[in-house]
């Protein structure tokens, strides 16, 4: 009797990802747009933006950039390239970061405002960094961060109208809820046996 052969699908189970994989792969950009619209939300509630989170976070997405693509650098050569290269990406977009932050320019602009410039500095650096890898996901990412601003900015200037308008749906669903009757809550007493 002769084994079945393995087709190569079989043999390497990394070439139909689970869903666990597929998790794992894109959370480390999940994780950047959720702390960067984290990092807004803070500013606008407490009214002053936090230099070294938006440090922080310009740094974290450096590092994603660099640990994303370094499956794809070939030999050490490449690799020392990638990192040169992102240091001094990310680099240039915390100097300009910090040009925003100085304390001249920090007076013109409301915090909110100066945390949705500072994500929009996020978010052009990220997405020059997918254009420099083409790297789709890398790309994407940056396109979120950029839509998250006059998207942030819109929902700030909406909320009272949001709030309203749930209110209403509410009210609405709350007077049109059909109301069971409960049949048996209403019996009438049993007789009594002397």
């Amino acid at each position: 009797m002769t084994e079945p052969k393995l087709t190569q699908d079989e043999v390497d189970p990394s070439r139909h990802p689970s869903s666990a994989s597929f998790l794992r792969t894109k959370l480390p950009y999940i994780v950047v747009l959720v702390l960067a619209i984290v990092g807004v939300a803070y500013t606008n509630v407490s009214n002053q933006p936090v230099v070294v989170y938006w440090e922080f976070l310009a740094l974290a997405t450096g590092v994603v950039c660099v640990v994303t693509q370094w499956p794809n650098a070939q030999d050490r050569r490449a690799r020392f390239r990638l990192m040169g290269t992102q240091a001094l990406h990310w680099a240039a977009i915390l100097v300009t970061m910090n040009i925003v932050l100085m304390s001249g320019s920090r007076n013109l602009l409301p915090a909110p405002a100066t945390s949705l410039a500072l994500l929009t500095l996020l978010a052009l650096g990220t997405f020059l960094a997918g254009v420099n890898f083409l790297s789709l996901q890398i790309c994407l990412l940056g396109l979120a961060m950029a839509l998250a601003v006059p998207a942030i900015a819109w929902l700030k200037q909406s909320v009272l109208f949001l709030v309203l308008g749930a209110a209403l749906l509410i009210g609405l669903g709350l007077a049109f809820w059909p109301r069971r009757t409960d049949k048996r809550a209403v019996r009438p007493p049993a007789e009594e046996i002397h």
